[in-house]
């Protein structure tokens, strides 16, 4: 396969990633050019290293570094950093792929399509992930997820508390629910055995001992 030719299967790849996948779903203009960008540059540099005398893995490990450091001075949420390896991941197989081929083709498509099922809207739609302050201090565990089941009006499945505050009466708190699903309690009740019948009074005949 033609250099030219994986050039192109990058470019389409990353195009539905971004604008296809990415933007439509979380709006965020600024990295969309920082994705598209890392794809071209990541392009770039795996297709000079690939022709030149240089290690390839000294040049993909000093590019990494220097990606991870870029990651840490801002902070991105998980699905944000998962594009940003998605398109680095394109980038090099199409800078490095021409000599497996097709299989380099095969990888995009896979990455692609990993990402857009993974990232539907619909997947775990009623998970939710957020930080909360309460205006209250709640040391007590099981206190604190029934004052956040009540407060949210879903299922609490994980809390961690990242601030008790005593002097403030706060607690800061970073929550995983579920919404639409009741509380903890509402489940437990729907989710216990029904309760068997009572035992007829010894006294009582046999044949009134059936229930009603």
């Amino acid at each position: 396969m033609t250099p030219a030719l994986l050039y192109a299967f990058d470019a389409l790849a990353v195009t539905i990633l971004v604008l296809a996948l990415y933007f439509p779903r979380h709006r965020r203009r600024d990295l969309v050019v920082a994705y598209l960008g890392v794809n071209v540059g990541v392009l770039a540099v795996a297709t000079v290293l690939a022709q030149s005398s240089v290690g390839a893995g000294l040049g993909l490990g000093l590019f990494g570094v220097l990606s991870i450091i870029r990651l840490r001075s801002r902070e991105l949420s998980q699905h944000e950093v998962a594009y940003y390896f998605a398109a680095l991941a394109l980038g090099l197989l199409g800078g490095l792929g021409a000599a497996v081929g097709w299989l380099a083709v095969a990888g995009m498509a896979l990455v692609v399509l990993v990402m857009a099922i993974a990232d539907h809207p619909r997947l775990f739609a009623r998970h939710r992930t957020a930080q909360v302050v309460v205006d209250r201090a709640l040391p007590d565990h099981d206190a604190l997820v029934a004052h956040l089941e009540h407060l949210l009006d879903a299922c609490v499945h994980g809390v961690t508390v990242l601030k008790l505050d005593l002097a403030n009466d706060t607690t800061v708190v970073d929550v995983r629910y579920r919404v639409g699903a009741g509380t903890t309690a509402a489940l437990r009740r729907r989710t216990k055995a029904p309760d068997s019948p009572a035992p007829a009074p010894e006294n009582t005949p046999a044949h009134l001992a059936v229930s009603r």
